[in-house]
């Protein structure tokens, strides 16, 4: 959608793609949807994943919708409305550790143990394809998009921008960028 207030304080022609309007509020549940919904039958007894948020309602959602057993472990102390949205999808919560590491590491072990497919907020081929469905919608509307700012977060958003375009041959500059009390990924 064009954005009259941000192009007149810039003076640039700006669009703002609004994913907070899908179900779960943000991108990631393309991914999730994508990811879950291509899993083989012995997958689907179960999948377990880490999050803070966005990525474990994604996969929430798609798990519950696919009738897939969906276990996610956050941190302790994670944001108390995400941890709720997640139960509310059909998550088992598990409250595991001080950060996204600690609770990525209990996730390691309760997978080895359990047998439940991992699935990374990152480093999955099938979730970045998902994600990136929403870069292809942007070239299909604005073919000739010179600049695209995309979220950073984990990377999967940002990754399947820049994979979208260099597939459709667009020369548009992909920035990511993030805010910078969370600057992790330029450190």
């Amino acid at each position: 959608m064009r954005h009259p207030l941000l192009a007149k304080e810039t003076g640039l022609d700006i669009f703002v793609k609004h994913e907070n309007h899908n179900p779960t509020g943000a991108f990631k549940v393309r991914g999730g949807l994508n990811l879950i919904g291509s899993l083989s039958a012995d997958e689907r007894r179960g999948v377990i994943t880490a999050t803070t948020g966005n990525h474990g309602q994604s996969i929430a959602l798609a798990s519950r919708r696919a009738g897939v057993p969906c276990t996610i472990v956050v941190p302790r102390g994670n944001n108390p409305e995400k941890n709720a949205a997640m139960r509310a999808l059909g998550a088992d919560l598990v409250e595991h550790g001080r950060d996204f590491d600690e609770a990525r590491e209990r996730v390691e072990e309760l997978q080895r143990q359990n047998g439940l497919r991992y699935v990374h907020s990152a480093d999955e081929p099938l979730l970045i394809a998902g994600v990136g469905t929403y870069a292809l919608e942007i070239f299909e509307d604005l073919p000739d998009v010179d600049v695209i700012l995309t979220p950073i977060g984990g990377g999967s958003g940002a990754c399947g921008c820049a994979i979208v375009r260099s597939g459709v041959g667009s020369k548009a500059r992909v920035i990511g960028v993030q805010a910078a009390g969370a600057d992790a990924f330029t450190r």
